[in-house]
């Protein structure tokens, strides 16, 4: 990913020493012939997945060649995607809009900027302030959890069933994670309880230690992840309803959710009244507090104090910052 946004970021041709000093990874490495073959195999695997990988000269003065991916040809054409598929990237793009992940993608390209390479500004990363997503628990965590899946290995956590509970450490073999309701679930094999288990991520601890051999763990055939977690969990009923506004083009969740009842103008803004059946108050509570300015709580009014109680809190986050 690293050599990937260094020659993406940048029309010169990188030499392979210049890749090594500023691209994290490589400086690592404990000697040239141990960079080289480390070099190599990335070269190779970037053409495996399709990335058109170029070798040109540096310059027109000398004949030293370096490297760079071809943003013409490695850009995906323009995308129209369907409700589902929209639903899926929205849920991608979750993770990297947290604070923690926002700065080290800053991070990397002021890396990139301080080595010298040029970095073309569109191609910049842009920080989006965002409403801390609870229900996922902590990024360092998930990207432990799912580093840990990847690779097939084992994994041992703090976890507690309530907030009230004391942590109890796990033993688990994980399988996968999955989306229920706006929550973020584990699911896997635990070894102490000898049968397979769901864990909310929002309850476990950041200490999460990956152990044994790599490609040790495996989701059974058949195994549907999903069905586990709707099987634990169940299916909320349904509580009320809540009339929210949503601006054009925003709120897809919302009006996916419920039922478009009316096109409607606020504050001069473009928009359309939904009628949503209320399942967890408290989820559809953050759900809304995340889009900002582009909803709005009609009813009930004790939902619309809550979102506005929840936007003040971020509110005044941003300006302890």
């Amino acid at each position: 990913m690293n050599l990937v946004i260094a020659l993406l970021s940048t029309r010169q041709f990188l030499t392979a020493e210049r890749i090594r000093d500023s691209v994290a990874g490589y400086d690592d490495s404990a000697s040239d012939e141990a960079f080289s073959r480390m070099f190599e195999r990335d070269k190779a695997e970037l053409r495996d997945l399709g990335i058109p990988l170029e070798v040109g000269p540096v310059s027109r003065y000398t004949s030293q060649e370096g490297y760079r991916i071809n943003r013409d040809a490695y850009e995906l054409p323009e995308i129209d995607l369907t409700s589902e598929e929209a639903a899926a990237v929205a849920v991608a793009v979750q993770l990297w809009e947290s604070p923690e992940l926002a700065a080290a993608a800053e991070g990397a390209l002021l890396k990139l900027r301080a080595a010298g390479i040029y970095v073309e500004p569109e191609a910049a990363v842009a920080s989006v302030p965002s409403v801390p997503a609870r229900t996922r628990g902590s990024d360092a965590a998930l990207g432990k959890l799912l580093a840990a899946i990847d690779a097939g290995r084992a994994v041992r956590f703090e976890h507690r069933v309530s907030q009230r509970e004391p942590y109890v450490m796990r033993d688990v073999e994980p399988w996968g994670v999955v989306t229920q309701h706006g929550r973020w679930y584990l699911v896997g094999y635990d070894r102490v309880r000898d049968a397979p288990r769901t864990f909310r991520l929002s309850r476990i601890g950041e200490d999460v230690t990956a152990y044994g051999p790599d490609n040790a763990v495996h989701k059974p055939e058949g195994v549907d992840l999903r069905r586990i977690v709707t099987e634990v969990t169940g299916a909320a009923p349904v509580t009320g309803s809540a009339t929210v506004w949503v601006a054009d083009g925003r709120g897809q969740e919302i009006r996916r959710m419920g039922v478009v009842v009316e096109e409607r103008a606020v504050g001069g803004r473009p928009g359309a009244i939904v009628e949503v059946p209320v399942r967890s108050r408290g989820w559809l509570a953050r759900l809304i507090t995340g889009l900002g300015a582009d909803a709005l709580v009609l009813a009930p009014a004790d939902l619309r104090t809550d979102v506005i109680t929840r936007l003040e809190s971020v509110l005044q986050e941003v300006r302890l910052r």
